[in-house]
């Protein structure tokens, strides 16, 4: 029974009567036999939470508050624990009582830099105007596709280079499934030789430490920003006590980036027996893959291939792999944040130390990677580390996979020299500029990379170039602007994002952003009381969102002042 009667408690002479239902919002038995059917035989642990609340928004394109409470119930946690969940992460739509129902159809426009500046704004006008009230449009941060601005997604299909033609065209057909891939495919990459460098591990061929000290050769860093050293971090791992596990990281949410889904679209395999031969040198049994819920075409391919290999093991005693769906929010990409989602948390980032390769996922060592990371440690096996070291230009060595988007004539994952300048890199990758559009200034690593001006084109772009500057190159997300544009706009649009995406843990970030979005909306900036609250986010901020949200309004006082006058 899910409620029962009171009954009555004789103590004494006096009768006490006896709570068996909850306080607050009783199970609705409806509710609990949905909740019940959509879960199935899947497992109740704690931490397939979200994976469960994706299965509710998705079937009834919303949660409400009787779902939440059956959910939790059926898993055994506290309300409270489901509701901070499931209202921390934007694509769950939790419907509170008296809220109406959103539209069964949503259609979301990104407005961040890139698709800003490709007339974003006017999109969103227009879609709200012509679509009435059968559909809800949503603004929406960088979902992954800036080459291809301004993008909306239709459901879960995107529309690139979209306009209101375009997305009225889908939603007069219904197409709101992700668009089908056509990837190397499981059975291709083994024809090819795939998993062979992998085979060859497992077989002895390869010893540990000589596969270790290629990684180290190569100087391959790691690709999702802090540009750890692979080899290094494998070792500092694989001296951490077993069971250790891996968390791998694709939710790249920063503006600008999109290299990642760039590689997983055209040979996902690869980075596959990569993130296994990785398991192998460090001594990993289980893999966790955390995925950007944007990538829904992806997640739909790697669902299918991993099955595949599950089906059709290159080697024995196969790691377990699970593949696990981010819900929206940027923060994750921190990977203690990261980590906690993965367990079925809010996506908080995780006071140091203890650092996540000593007390990691379900506090295990844990080896978190970036997916470019291991993308490329095949080709370093297969090929020696002089694949890498053998490219390079300025005295850096290495390369680079650069997501350009923004005013030039070929935006897109251009494969790089380390050291690249910037305007070798427009002229050379790029195609140059559009024309009527003079280069004027570039964000060199996304939106928390901070701004460089055109004059600052001939820098080497490389981990530790751009730091005197003020900048990083980060996951080496460029977006480049025009004389069309202002960078004290592009700083706010920057500014704007962080404050969305704060997941409000501490004060000087959650309140600092908000704080400078507001002064920076105005028409004169209050230069020293910005450059007092920036020096309190990059102090006191607990993560690298903190840290980094000032760059771009610092840049702007630095290198722009004219816009500011």
């Amino acid at each position: 029974m899910i409620d029962q009667p009171i009954s009555a408690q004789k103590t004494g002479k006096k009768t006490k009567l006896a709570r068996i239902t909850s306080k607050g919002r009783q199970i609705n038995p409806k509710a609990l036999a949905e909740v019940r059917q959509l879960l199935g035989d899947a497992s109740r642990q704690k931490d397939l939470l979200i994976e469960h609340l994706h299965k509710i928004q998705d079937f009834y394109k919303h949660i409400s508050a009787n779902h939440l409470v059956a959910l939790a119930y059926e898993m055994k946690l506290s309300r409270a624990e489901v509701y901070e969940v499931a209202t921390f992460y934007h694509h769950f739509d939790v419907i509170k009582e008296g809220d109406a129902i959103p539209a069964d159809l949503t259609v979301r426009v990104c407005d961040s830099m890139s698709c800003g500046m490709a007339g974003a704004e006017d999109l969103v006008s227009s879609l709200e105007s012509a679509m009435g009230e059968k559909v809800r449009v949503q603004r929406v941060p960088c979902i992954g596709r800036c080459d291809k601005a301004p993008v909306a997604v239709v459901g879960m299909h995107p529309v690139e280079f979209a306009d209101v033609q375009k997305v009225d065209e889908l939603v007069e057909k219904g197409v709101t499934e992700p668009e089908t891939l056509a990837p190397i495919l499981f059975e291709q990459y083994l024809a090819n030789g795939g998993y062979t460098i992998y085979q060859q591990c497992i077989a002895g061929q390869h010893d540990v430490n000589n596969v270790l000290d290629m990684m180290d050769d190569s100087g391959l860093r790691g690709l999702g920003g802090a540009g750890f050293p692979v080899g290094r971090k494998w070792r500092i791992v694989r001296d951490q006590p077993a069971p250790r596990l891996m968390a791998v990281n694709i939710d790249e949410g920063e503006p600008g980036t999109f290299k990642d889904k760039y590689y997983l679209d055209r040979d996902p395999h690869c980075f596959l027996e990569g993130m296994l031969i990785a398991a192998w040198a460090v001594g990993i049994d289980e893999i966790y893959i955390y995925l950007r819920d944007e990538y829904a075409a992806i997640r739909v391919m790697l669902e299918q291939e991993l099955a595949k290999l599950r089906a059709h093991p290159p080697v024995q005693n196969l790691p377990t792999i699970y593949l696990r769906r981010g819900a929206g929010a940027y923060i994750c990409g921190e990977e203690s944040a990261m980590i906690e989602s993965i367990e079925g948390k809010r996506g908080m980032p995780r006071l140091r130390p203890p650092f996540v390769a000593q007390v990691g996922l379900f506090g295990r060592p844990t080896l978190e990677h970036n997916m470019e990371s291991l993308y490329w440690v095949r080709d370093i096996l297969e090929k020696g580390p002089q694949c890498f070291t053998d490219h390079g230009r300025h005295g850096r060595k290495g390369l680079r996979s650069f997501s350009v988007s923004g005013r030039v004539n070929k935006p897109g994952v251009h494969l790089a020299p380390a050291g690249i300048t910037m305007r070798e890199l427009i002229d050379e990758y790029c195609g140059g500029m559009l024309e009527g559009h003079e280069f004027y200034g570039y964000f060199p690593g996304g939106a928390s990379g901070g701004i460089l001006p055109a004059s600052l084109g001939d820098i080497p772009l490389d981990f530790d170039t751009l730091n005197e500057y003020g900048c990083f190159i980060g996951s080496a997300a460029v977006i480049v602007f025009s004389d069309k544009d202002r960078a004290r706009d592009l700083a706010v649009n920057a500014m704007h994002f962080f404050e969305d995406e704060s997941c409000g843990q501490c004060t000087p970030c959650r309140v600092g952003t908000a704080k400078a979005v507001t002064l920076m909306k105005q028409a004169k900036w209050d230069e020293p009381l910005l450059e007092e609250l920036s020096q309190v986010m990059v102090d006191a901020s607990i993560c690298g969102l903190g840290q980094a949200a000032p760059n771009p309004l610092r840049c702007v006082v630095k290198y722009f002042p004219e816009e500011l006058k």
